[in-house]
């Protein structure tokens, strides 16, 4: 009796196995009369108050300084908006879709590029890697982290990236940054979780967040704010759309129908008040008047507007 017990719960065990792994895989098929989901996606309420950070009390504030707002504050640029409200970096993406299209997404590379991540949102499979290169000639601290709203955080990985040699090329080009040796990372975040983000421990205004997808349907916006998801097989899904400023996904339904383009629009709520401790204030302890004799934080590459 005792065996037969003991077998039941190893073969109940080994069914509730097999199905949550049924229920979480996706299966690649050749899609013959697919359709296509494109849209736009905005923003109401106007641009949302930047996250600050004090250059003067950061490392290397003058080469970080290339891109700031001239008056020693470097800005969080983690809302681009159009000029019709569109909204870029939200990534619109399927869900729900149980086989389809291929599966094999592009390798994933991010590049520290004037002390900030490019690009600076990402999608990739679960267990997939990232490759981390460092294009300035400063130091960067690496750190990673799987964040959920109802749980906090959990750290990934916390790793150094070299400063690299810079080579002076004459003429109108001024300096070229060379790459340096890649920092690579496998991304495996725990069941239930699918947003992870990188931040540099020495300059914190250095973004990059990342999603990963349970499948190949998905688009991430430029400045216009447009998307398109094509090779999709018929049916009835969840179409959502998340942005890392605004954190929660957006959802709608949607039908696809055969060889057919359905129409989507999606609208973010523009996040209002204070949204970090870290603001730009006037705090006379750290002003520019506390750089090094000869320093200077100058904006020459971009100045950024509060």
């Amino acid at each position: 009796m005792k065996g037969r017990m003991l077998w039941k719960g190893i073969l109940g065990v080994g069914l509730a196995a097999l199905f949550a792994q049924t229920a979480w895989s996706y299966d690649e098929i050749k899609v013959t009369n697919g359709g296509s989901i494109q849209g736009i996606v905005t923003i109401e309420g106007g641009k949302p108050r930047p996250m600050a950070f004090n250059l003067v009390t950061i490392p290397d504030p003058v080469f970080c300084g290339t891109i700031s707002t001239g008056t020693g504050w470097r800005l969080v640029e983690d809302f681009i908006i159009g000029p019709n409200n569109t909204l870029k970096d939200v990534v619109v993406m399927l869900k729900g879709v149980s086989k389809g299209k291929s599966f094999a997404l592009p390798k994933v590379r991010i590049e520290s590029i004037d002390c900030d991540f490019i690009p600076f949102v990402n999608v990739i499979k679960d267990k997939d890697k990232i490759e981390v290169v460092n294009m300035d000639p400063v130091e960067h601290d690496i750190q990673g982290y799987e964040t959920a709203r109802e749980r906090g955080a959990r750290i990934l990985f916390n790793r150094p990236l070299p400063m690299n040699p810079f080579l002076e090329v004459a003429g109108m080009f001024g300096k070229k940054y060379m790459a340096g040796k890649p920092m690579v990372e496998r991304i495996h975040l725990r069941k239930g979780r699918n947003v992870f983000v990188m931040q540099c421990g020495f300059h914190p205004y250095m973004f990059s967040w990342g999603l990963v997808a349970e499948n190949p349907y998905f688009s991430i916006t430029k400045e216009d704010g447009k998307f398109q998801i094509t090779d999709i097989p018929p049916g009835e899904y969840v179409l959502a759309a998340w942005h890392p400023g605004v954190k929660k996904f957006v959802e709608q339904r949607v039908m696809v129908k055969p060889n057919q383009a359905t129409s989507a629009e999606f609208t973010f709520q523009s996040p209002q008040g204070r949204r970090s401790a870290h603001e730009i204030e006037d705090n006379p302890r750290f002003g520019l008047e506390l750089l090094l004799e000869g320093q200077e934080i100058i904006p020459s590459k971009r100045l950024q507007i509060p």
